[in-house]
């Protein structure tokens, strides 16, 4: 057998992957577990796609159309105060490579990334394939999963620590970061020298709170790589579209080495990007408006049914605390998978301190929530 890479072999097997693959074959699951909405893309993007595919078939700038860059650096001023320009942004295949390409421009092997635990599953993953090494910081449930910034600061290794990774709203605890606690976070980083990726692919799902960018904080320009999408707020998980916003140098950086791994994003969806952020604000609010009625539903009745859960400010996920039934949440959600036919994501999938949590997410169509809390609801009667 031909030899595989040391540090591939070493990657987890993503749960994740499986469970999904079980419930997209069995016609009978309801799926609570997806990562990605529920609507269609806005009709006026549908729309200009057919309009323009014609003229969208070459490669593009390997930092972005400059047109998309440019509405960019408009957007992030007016809707996050983080003042940008065309040259400090790159445009990205989804915002996955942005973080990923943030991280192989700021890391060495052995140098260590401070992650949040639970947090986004794709973080860790990123760091081994570059032989980072990682300090975890732990988000507890009675904090509303809000990171201790004092916690953040037992962890650094003045010789080691490079980068800290934020989610803020966050996956899969639907926490949103406050000011406070963003501008403690930056009083930090800036005294140890240190860049943060800010991870803000649901910035435009919040409820109840106001999302901030740490990129828009005093003397944030020269640290915060502020990473955003157009997956989560356009519903355009397909068209692969992302960006990052950040020092000069280090984006000139990220252009560089992006030329060996996807040369360019997709230029027709570069160009749909540009529409995106010309369409009427409606359409997110629509959006954002259903997955907060969806919200409100599901965390009263899986609190009702038991499973304790924290109030999601953001994101469309609700992250439930299962320890009074299972100390195994990948074997919990599995019977839930095959003897109530729901799909949910274990929290171990999130790192080790999102054992005895499960995830639902909600961007899911609110009768299909209900009969999927419903089948919870006879399975737990029994369980």
């Amino acid at each position: 057998m031909k030899h595989i890479s040391e540090r591939e072999a070493e990657l987890p097997e993503s749960v994740i992957g499986n469970l999904l693959r079980i419930a997209s074959e069995d016609k009978s699951v309801i799926s609570m577990g997806a990562g990605q909405p529920d609507f269609k893309t806005p009709r006026p993007i549908l729309d200009y796609a057919q309009k323009i595919i014609s003229k969208s078939t070459s490669y593009s700038n390997p930092q972005g159309v400059l047109e998309l860059r440019e509405a960019i650096a408009k957007k992030l001023e007016k809707e996050n105060k983080i003042k940008s320009s065309p040259e400090n942004i790159v445009v990205t295949t989804g915002s996955q490579e942005a973080i990923f390409m943030s991280l192989v421009c700021t890391i060495d092997p052995g140098e260590q990334v401070i992650i949040p635990n639970p947090g986004y599953l794709a973080y860790v993953p990123a760091v081994e394939l570059l032989n980072g090494s990682i300090a975890y910081v732990k988000l507890l449930e009675e904090d509303g999963f809000e990171i201790d910034p004092e916690k953040i600061k037992e962890v650094i290794d003045k010789k080691k620590t490079k980068m800290l990774i934020l989610n803020s709203p966050a996956n899969p605890t639907g926490n949103v970061l406050s000011k406070k606690t963003l501008e403690k976070i930056s009083d930090i980083v800036i005294e140890n020298d240190l860049y943060v990726i800010s991870d803000e692919a649901y910035e435009k799902l919040v409820y109840d709170k106001k999302h901030i960018s740490i990129g828009s904080l005093n003397g944030m320009e020269d640290y915060a790589v502020t990473v955003q999408s157009f997956s989560k707020s356009f519903a355009m998980c397909g068209f692969r579209l992302g960006y990052a916003s950040g020092p000069k140098n280090l984006i000139d950086a990220m252009i560089k080495s992006s030329h060996y791994v996807t040369l360019c994003a997709p230029h027709i969806s570069q160009l749909l990007g540009v529409k995106a952020l010309q369409i009427p604000n409606k359409y997110v609010e629509n959006m954002r408006l259903e997955y907060d009625g969806r919200r409100k539903y599901i965390v009263k009745r899986l609190n009702d049914l038991g499973l304790r859960t924290t109030m999601p400010y953001g994101a469309f996920y609700a992250f439930s605390n299962i320890k009074h039934l299972s100390n195994n949440s990948y074997n919990f959600a599995k019977e839930l998978l095959t003897k109530a036919k729901v799909a949910v994501v274990p929290g171990t999938e999130f790192g080790t301190y999102g054992e005895g949590y499960i995830r639902f997410s909600y961007a899911t169509d609110l009768k299909l929530i209900k009969d999927g809390l419903n089948r919870i609801e006879k399975f737990l009667k029994r369980y």
